[in-house]
């Protein structure tokens, strides 16, 4: 094993030891008893790969469509709270070295930055939003990411309330300065009547925050293929398969074990990207080879973010160089020769 390779896989103990007790458990931990959290990244570690031969992989090239821009790489930063707490330079650090990547960052509704500063590091971003019960609560946040830059709204589906978690001490928000969270909303907004999270999401608030933003919706937390076409009938361009890293609904299945079957209901009509356990560049291949457009970074990337803009960088670096070998090792020079390499190949008879 290489040393980049190392320290990638031991990021996460890297993070529990600079880390405060409740900022890493935050991080970290999943709803009630974990078992979805627990079991994301062996469910990763199962997709078998059919690797060709006798293939010419000299180039293998990286970049791909997303949402109809071209972007360097096909993988990205999900949404994630409370970078500033995992390092002081938070969404700046890791957006100048997403930038770097040639990825897409998501931007949670509820950064600690500031809307217009991570949109003037030149990254390619997008914002993940909740919608609170008065839909008119969340203008005045959508059109500030409008403002900075931000090129699609990606509406996080899977949280009408927020899952119960069992801390073992204190909790994050006993110790979390307020000033690194929700910047980018009014003040007392969440003091507001209908501020709480909307019980009753539904198809027509994709129609509305698309006419409102004039940007592209991405349906994030959707685990079954009926949702999946009920999202893009509303109009979604993409849908985004996620148990939210198993935070929000325990027993939840795994992102792994769906999204194929979410590919095929959607797949000829809209994007879809996955999250969940992916702690490596074979994780990325595999979640194409199974036919995901884009493969999102979670918990490894705020892991990375404890090493600050360095950390996020390397963790791209040693990402990209695992998705190359493991291509090469495939026999795919492109992102379109991955998709499927997880399909029994077909009988070539002479």
């Amino acid at each position: 094993m290489t040393e980049d390779a190392r320290w990638l896989s031991g990021l996460e103990e890297q993070a529990r030891a600079r880390l405060s007790g409740p900022v890493f458990e935050y991080v970290a931990q999943g709803a009630r008893e974990g078992r979805t959290a627990a079991r994301a990244v062996d469910t990763w570690s199962s997709v078998e790969l059919h690797p060709h031969v006798l293939r010419d992989v000299t180039d293998v090239e990286l970049g791909t469509d997303l949402l109809g821009t071209g972007v360097g790489v096909p993988w990205g930063v999900a949404p994630t709270t409370l970078q500033r707490a995992v390092h002081p330079d938070g969404e700046l650090a890791m957006a100048r070295a997403t930038a770097e990547a040639g990825g897409v960052m998501v931007v949670s509704s509820n950064a600690g930055t500031r809307f217009s500063l991570i949109g003037d590091t030149g990254v390619h971003w997008w914002l993940q939003a909740y919608l609170p019960a008065d839909r008119t609560l969340a203008v005045p946040m959508l059109d500030r990411a409008v403002a900075a830059g931000a090129s699609a709204v990606v509406l996080t589906v899977d949280t009408p309330v927020v899952g119960t978690k069992y801390p073992t001490g204190r909790v994050v928000w006993d110790v979390v300065d307020p000033a690194q969270l929700r910047v980018n909303f009014d003040a007392g907004h969440d003091d507001q009547p209908g501020s709480d999270k909307a019980l009753d999401l539904g198809p027509h608030d994709l129609d509305w925050l698309a006419e409102h933003t004039g940007l592209p919706v991405v349906v994030k937390g959707v685990l079954r293929p009926d949702d999946a076409v009920r999202c893009v009938q509303a109009g979604a361009r993409a849908v985004w398969v996620s148990n939210h890293g198993g935070r929000q609904l325990d027993r939840a299945v795994s992102t792994a074990a769906v999204v194929r079957d979410v590919i095929a209901a959607v797949g000829d009509q809209a994007q879809v990207y996955v999250d969940g356990g992916v702690r490596s560049g074979l994780d990325v291949v595999a979640a194409l080879s199974l036919g995901a457009d884009a493969v999102f970074l979670g918990r490894l990337a705020l892991y990375a973010l404890t090493d600050g803009e360095p950390g996020v960088a390397r963790m791209h670096r040693e990402v990209g160089s695992q998705v190359v070998e493991t291509m090469r090792l495939c026999g795919c020079r492109t992102l379109a020769d991955v998709a499927a390499l997880s399909a029994p190949p077909a009988p070539n008879r002479l």
